[in-house]
């Protein structure tokens, strides 16, 4: 049976995985009875946020060990021996995807990328296996590819300046409502902007659950 890979960027939206986005992607893959492995990079986080406050603190944490929270410990650590052993791959969103995966919360579009999570993004496109990127997810894909010749469409709403960086990576940038997905057919992407905007659960579940239905949809293309 096909398996997805769903990527983690740590616990929590200030400074790991967005909750809500990373719930939503495991419950409608389980939903349509696709089993799935999550994974995420053995690093440490950027900083850590007292979410309570929205102050950092001075704590330290692995990403790894706080997605194994969302994960409900059923977590393995990324590596690239996965694009082999998995049909597609899912990354939420959050702010540690903008401050795990890549600098780019800090340094904006002068940004550097984790090797290990750039080499497995720009693999797992290269692959033609299905990819599917929620919320800022899409700017940190974009600045995987951006020297690797792959240009693809992608959605993180309407925020203009993460638009803006989308297309200086290289990228093809779309506007898209909360509740719908921007899906790339050359390169098998498909795209929701989720919690790029400020807005209620109940819709960012409408755009994921779209999200998961193309990526199965072109799984079953390669069945």
């Amino acid at each position: 049976m096909k398996q997805v890979g769903v990527i983690l960027a740590g616990c929590g939206f200030l400074d790991g995985a967005e909750i809500y986005e990373s719930v939503l992607t495991l419950y409608n893959l389980d939903r349509q009875g696709i089993p799935y492995q999550c994974l995420a990079p053995d690093i440490q986080q950027m900083h850590v946020v007292n979410h309570a406050t929205g102050e950092p603190t001075n704590e330290k944490r692995s990403v790894f060990i706080e997605a194994a929270r969302v994960a409900r410990g059923s977590i393995q650590k990324l590596d690239n021996s996965w694009i082999d052993q998995l049909d597609a791959f899912i990354f939420p969103g959050g702010f540690g995807a903008a401050k795990n995966y890549c600098d780019y919360a800090v340094k904006g579009d002068s940004c550097s990328m984790n090797p290990i999570v750039e080499s497995f993004m720009s693999k797992c496109v290269a692959s033609g296996k299905p990819v599917g990127v929620i919320c800022i997810a899409p700017l940190v894909l974009a600045r995987a590819l951006k020297d690797k010749n792959i240009h693809p469409t992608l959605t993180i709403g309407d925020s203009k300046g993460a638009a803006a960086s989308v297309e200086k990576f290289g990228s093809k940038h779309q506007v898209c409502p909360v509740t719908e997905i921007v899906t790339d057919y050359d390169h098998r992407i498909v795209s929701t902007p989720a919690y790029m905007y400020n807005t209620h659960i109940a819709d960012v579940a409408k755009g994921i659950e779209k999200l998961v239905q193309q990526v199965i949809a072109f799984m079953n293309e390669s069945a």
